[in-house]
């Protein structure tokens, strides 16, 4: 990641690129042993690549519990991920995504580049840059 040098900066150089991602027919068991292993979200993105939604630690959180008593794991990505999410444009500068942060108690947004996924920003990538700039 490449520092940002004011808050009207682009948030493109603190995306992460190489966010984890899934498909809708993930089953959920995989999909939140890669969430325990990678971080609190990934993208769900159709065979075109295209986003369908996101899936975050938060929402494996009820199925895991529930996994851990009955030893049984139900359902796919699609019966949990979140299917409409907030994204923010690529163009988007650091001062407007650290008010989407305080906005929404997210803790990634996607960000789209027109209408393909470009990454996920991380709420700790924000406020590091922030404390950076200040």
């Amino acid at each position: 990641m490449t520092a940002l040098t004011d808050a009207s900066a682009s948030i493109a150089a603190i995306t992460r690129r190489d966010a984890p991602t899934l498909t809708p027919a993930t089953p959920m068991r995989r999909a939140t042993a890669l969430l325990a292993e990678s971080g609190p979200a990934a993208a769900v993105l159709d065979d075109s690549g295209a986003l369908l939604g996101i899936l975050t630690q938060k929402d494996c959180f009820r199925l895991a519990l529930q996994a851990s008593y009955h030893q049984e794991w139900n359902g796919t990505v699609a019966d949990h991920m979140s299917h409409a999410p907030v994204c923010l444009p690529v163009e988007t500068d650091l001062a407007t995504a650290a008010g989407a942060f305080l906005s929404h108690s997210h803790r990634v947004f996607p960000v789209l580049d027109g209408t393909r996924l470009l990454g996920l920003l991380h709420r700790e990538d924000v406020l590091a840059a922030l404390v950076r700039l200040g």
